[in-house]
């Protein structure tokens, strides 16, 4: 059997009634072409006009009109906490790493590179597993990508920036 069309999706709060729903992690929310299935069985192909970042509490609209409620799924990773939260996010920050941001610890996908340079800057982790909401970009919703350097960033890189040493 053919997967129902959806061309259209509505974010958090402009829409209601959703008939079902759909658990993407955070890298699966960031899609273009791709059939998913809901919680319920049911097949969809997802077929959007360009590459999109979905947040948990978003609606896939089906061509029948039905609404998928987007939900963030459970992932690994890793709650980070310290004496100089700010001095860690910066760190987080400057390696383009999406980061949870609470008011007492942050939380990112686990990586046990950035683990490593974490510790060596005086901070804790802890290994949980939970749903993904970083922080959205600057310049819109979703991802934090407006600076791009033309290649994925899987790990620490070591190119300098203009902007990463401070004046004073």
């Amino acid at each position: 059997m053919t997967p129902i069309l959806c061309q259209e999706m509505r974010r958090a709060g402009a829409w209601s009634d959703a008939s079902d729903r759909v658990e993407l992690t955070y890298d699966g929310r960031f899609l273009r072409r791709k059939v998913l299935t809901t919680a319920d069985g049911l097949a969809f192909l997802v077929d959007l006009a360009q590459t999109t970042s979905l947040d948990h509490g978003d609606a896939f609209v089906l061509a029948d009109g039905r609404l998928i409620e987007v939900v963030a799924a459970d992932e690994a990773l890793l709650e980070v906490t310290g004496p100089d939260l700010p001095r860690i996010a910066w760190h987080i920050g400057n390696r383009h790493t999406p980061c949870q941001i609470d008011a007492d610890l942050l939380v990112i996908q686990r990586d046990h590179v950035i683990a490593k340079m974490l510790g060596q800057i005086g901070a804790t982790t802890r290994e949980i597993t939970g749903p993904f909401r970083p922080e959205g970009g600057a310049y819109g919703h979703g991802r934090t990508h407006g600076h791009d350097h033309g290649h994925v960033h899987h790990a620490v890189h070591n190119h300098d920036h203009p902007h990463d040493h401070a004046h004073g």
